[in-house]
């Protein structure tokens, strides 16, 4: 099907009481913009243009990399005012136009594939897509004449009877190109000052024009986001549908609840999640693995049969197969945790490398290092990387033992084999197979705790 789509991104979002343009609100860690403008990609239109207000600088770097088109919508003026201007960049298109709200992040791709069968089949000039909603809300309820869509009335505008009707406008449309010359006969609403979109259904009947509606989907996947209780409840329901995706998929939850979960996360069978596990941006997180509560995840490749213990930070890092991490870990950005390592309570690693098999168990912080097999980080180590100026680094070799409360003062390199003594503080390189040693010699003056009493 020849398609354009028209994303209208330009409101105010006011009800958010927040600085923050409403569509760049984020659920499940995307601006909801984006996630409309994905899904609209998947239909694979021939143009998509978004309409942005005047400050849209962060709208359009939230849509960076997607092939847009903006048009600024310089005044707010309303949705119908929006589509004209969007209109003016479709000269020549001869398809039909897709109407999305930008607040509608919830929208999937089967729904409109849906919807715009229905409009095709159906040979309808206009379609707009319904649903059906009880109780209070400001939703445009659609007025119906037998099957057809005779009009829609916005809940401002509405009578007593007419607030009855319990089937209400999504905000979304088909348009045959051929019709949007009506968006220029739409009048100024003079109590709101703008050009409402709904008025076009009005004008195409009024001209003997086919106008649809078609009641596909619920309120859930449907509704704008205009407060932040709305913003609240479109997380946990697109989080619903993330973790079930993923348990059809073989990954297990203690409480699938109490996890969030981006989309761009990929998990493999058999791994189990406990719950307040958080995983964000585009991690990976292979099979068998066990995550347990408290877990922040960010942007990782987490190998197979891996486990992550409780409290536990891991940002931009890779943690490889059976590694073990954790509890109160801090593993920060540009880290390697190589196989079979175990990284344990308290331990910070910061731009790091550890070889297989490697231990540091506790109590420990690794900042800009390369740190090689089977080397054994006793508690208490640091590697000393900054000097006031610099960030130094600390490289350690194959099989070497650190003993605790060790101070290694970068730049300086352990070698192959050899043994660091517990309180030395390091500044010289040690060569292979040796012993470094640096204190102050013990003394004993016996019977002084005596006299002191």
């Amino acid at each position: 099907m020849n398609i354009a789509v028209v994303i209208l991104a330009a409101g105010l979002g006011t009800r958010m009481k927040s600085s923050l343009p409403k569509v760049l609100h984020k659920v499940c860690g995307k601006p909801m913009v984006r996630l409309v403008a994905e899904t609209a990609a998947g239909l694979k239109p021939e143009k998509t243009i978004v309409v942005v207000g005047p400050e849209s600088e962060g709208i359009r770097t939230a849509l960076s990399g997607l092939p847009i088109e903006f048009c600024v919508q310089k005044k707010p003026l309303g949705t119908g005012d929006a589509l004209k201007i969007a209109s003016a960049s479709l000269g020549g298109f001869e398809g039909d136009v897709l109407v999305l709200g930008g607040d509608t992040p919830l929208i999937s791709v089967q729904t409109l594939k849906l919807f715009l069968a229905h409009h095709k089949k159906m040979r309808e000039d206009i379609s707009l897509l319904s649903f059906r909603i009880t109780g209070s809300h400001a939703y445009g309820r659609i007025i119906r004449k037998g099957n057809r869509v005779d009009a829609i009335v916005e809940d401002r505008d509405a009578n007593e009877e007419q607030k009855k009707i319990d089937e209400v406008n999504s905000g979304i449309y088909a348009i045959r190109h051929s019709c949007l010359d009506l968006i220029k006969k739409i009048k100024e609403n003079k109590a709101k000052g703008e050009y409402y979109l709904t008025d076009i259904v009005k004008l195409a009947v009024d001209k003997g024009l086919r106008v649809g509606g078609h009641a596909l989907s619920d309120e859930l996947e449907l509704s704008g986001i205009n407060t932040r209780h709305e913003l609240h409840a479109a997380e946990k329901f697109m989080q619903q549908k993330i973790v079930s995706g993923w348990m059809s998929k073989g990954v297990s939850f203690i409480d699938a609840g109490a996890v969030f979960i981006h989309q761009n996360v990929e998990l493999e069978a058999d791994t189990l999640i406990y719950p307040n596990v958080h995983i964000e941006g585009s991690t990976t997180i292979g099979h068998g693995c066990v995550i347990y509560p408290g877990v922040r995840i960010a942007n990782c490749i987490i190998g197979n049969n891996v486990t992550i213990k409780d409290s536990t930070v891991i940002e931009d890092s890779t943690v490889m197969n059976g590694a073990a991490v954790g509890p109160f870990a801090h593993i920060r950005p540009k880290s390697v945790i190589g196989a079979s390592v175990k990284v344990g309570n308290f331990v910070e690693i910061k731009k790091t490398v550890l070889g297989e098999g490697t231990k540091a168990s506790h109590l420990s912080y690794l900042g800009d290092a390369e740190i090689g097999k089977n080397v054994n980080i006793g508690a208490g180590t640091i590697t000393c990387n900054y000097d006031g100026k610099n960030k130094n680094k600390t490289i350690i070799e194959d099989n070497v033992f650190i003993g605790s409360d060790t101070q290694l003062i970068a730049p300086v390199t352990v070698k192959k084999g050899s043994y660091v003594g517990a309180g030395s503080t390091i500044t010289k390189d040690v060569p292979a197979e040796s012993l470094a040693v640096s204190r102050a010699d013990q003394r004993i003056i016996h019977g002084w705790a005596k006299k002191k009493k």
